[in-house]
């Protein structure tokens, strides 16, 4: 090994500076930590717009209690505007038969079951946190070309000749991840065959504080998720013909087909930002840590938005890794097996239990047998019966 790598420059290198990436670094380093976040795009901030502006942006996310505390605790949520963020106060499902299911934040005793965010102002928000937070090196934008492993360190090598060495490498690059890739991991995504359709929509009536979402037989699942004022933001999980059909609609057609498809809850809609389509997979990898290595975020695991977990479960993998790193001192080496084999172990099964779930209702929803259908429908109303139950459903999604 190099004498330039006997000593690394640095406890951690992340590369993916996406929402997960962001609030890792911001965490690692209140942490103690020298951490570096390297990305293929310049780290800027995209200016949010006014409450009375309906420039919304197409993506939004359901923050969950637990991801907001985390995010509160690292100086990103109170950078948040709060005339752009709604909470959810109650949330209503509806089978494709009979079945119906109700959560309440007042009787679950939490403020708000989830807070709707805009991506752009969350990231905003994260970009200013890692800008103002010591201890952080950004190398954007920059394009990776290799990584390389020592016995003690990692090694991240860039197009234009420069390396970045670090005890640990932390792969936080999506979905399609480069650093799994890299690491050898050829696991790869498997696809739905579902593509997610998202737009927004202003609404005839009040939806106060409310979110929807229907399983639509053989149509997909179909959520409305509460912006401020009488507006919402859509997200259509649909079957790729139909996903593609649906993107292809004239506005004025599309806000009647969403209307339609979701029983006219809230009126009319009106169609005020175009639609935009993300093909869905699943990704289940065997262990997300390695030699020096631990994947977060989409780069970890995918699962279905039905039940919009997926940005809360990477801010779960940020916080369970800064504490498991916070005592690299003790042992004088982040990239430690010790400490990578503890994250592991904490996140597995919070991790397991979100993919069992959403993959399985999934699979459940989309069987065309009629028993399988009046069981899933049923089931939906006997949990939806139980305070208890309901209550056990819904912790894990809420911390």
């Amino acid at each position: 090994m190099s004498d330039a790598l006997a000593t690394p420059s640095r406890d951690v290198v992340i590369i993916g500076a996406g929402l997960v990436g962001l609030a890792l670094a911001v965490a690692l380093a209140r942490a103690g930590m020298s951490v570096a976040i390297a990305d293929r795009a310049e780290l800027a901030a995209t200016e949010s717009a006014t409450e009375d502006n309906d420039d919304w942006d197409q993506r939004v996310y359901a923050i969950s209690p637990g991801s907001a505390a985390f995010l509160h605790g690292i100086g990103a949520w109170q950078r948040l505007p709060c005339e752009r963020t709604t909470a959810i106060e109650a949330m209503q499902i509806r089978g494709d038969g009979e079945g119906e299911l109700a959560f309440s934040a007042y009787e679950l005793g939490e403020r708000a079951l989830a807070w709707i965010v805009e991506n752009r102002a969350l990231h905003a928000a994260l970009v200013e946190a890692v800008r103002t937070e010591l201890g952080i090196e950004v190398v954007a934008p920059c394009q990776p070309s290799a990584l390389v492993w020592h016995p003690d360190a990692a090694e991240l090598k860039l197009g234009d000749g420069r390396s970045l060495s670090a005890r640990l490498v932390i792969g936080a690059d999506g979905v399609r991840s480069w650093t799994r890739e890299q690491a050898g991991i050829r696991t790869m995504p498997r696809p739905y065959e579902q593509t997610a359709v998202v737009a927004n929509f202003a609404t005839e009536l009040a939806h106060r504080g409310r979110a929807f979402q229907w399983f639509l037989d053989r149509r997909g699942v179909l959520a409305w998720l509460p912006l401020p004022g009488r507006r919402v933001s859509m997200v259509w999980s649909a079957p790729v013909a139909l996903a593609a059909e649906l993107a292809a609609l004239e506005p004025d057609t599309l806000a009647w087909s969403v209307a339609a498809a979701g029983g006219n809850a809230l009126g009319a809609l009106t169609q005020i930002t175009a639609p935009a389509s993300y093909p869905l997979s699943f990704l289940k990898l065997t262990s997300p840590v390695g030699d020096r290595l631990v994947l977060v975020g989409d780069a970890a695991h995918g699962v279905h938005p039905l039940a919009g977990q997926g940005v809360n479960l990477g801010f779960g993998d940020a916080a369970a890794l800064a504490s498991a790193l916070a005592v690299h001192r003790i042992v004088g080496d982040a990239g430690a097996p010790l400490l990578l084999t503890r994250y592991a172990r904490r996140r597995a099964e919070a991790v397991l239990a979100m993919q069992l779930t959403t993959d399985g209702l999934v699979r459940l929803f989309v069987s065309p047998r009629p028993w399988v259908k009046t069981l899933r429908n049923r089931g939906m109303s006997a949990v939806g019966g139980r305070p208890l139950l309901r209550r056990l459903l819904a912790q894990p999604a809420l911390r």
